[in-house]
């Protein structure tokens, strides 16, 4: 039996059996890097998280692989 602590890897396709997303989770959260596609297969964006919360560089990719956009998240939380 997995450990409840211990990331689960998870991935969603698409009926065209491309990956739709990939990461893992973290006792029920979003946890670590992951990836989001295309229906066409291409990378749509990438980035990690920090038990839910988004952290770090989110790249946002064209459908030839170039980046269109990059946002930073913090790191550590505030307050």
């Amino acid at each position: 039996m997995p450990d409840a602590s211990s990331p689960l890897p998870h991935e969603e396709r698409y009926d065209n059996g491309h990956v739709k997303l990939e990461g893992a989770h973290l006792d029920g959260e979003m946890h670590g890097e992951w990836r989001f596609y295309r229906r066409d297969g291409s990378l749509m964006r990438s980035g990690a998280f920090d038990r839910g919360r988004q952290v770090g560089a989110w790249r946002t990719f064209d459908r030839n692989g170039s980046i269109v956009k990059e946002t930073v998240f913090p790191t550590s939380q505030t307050g």
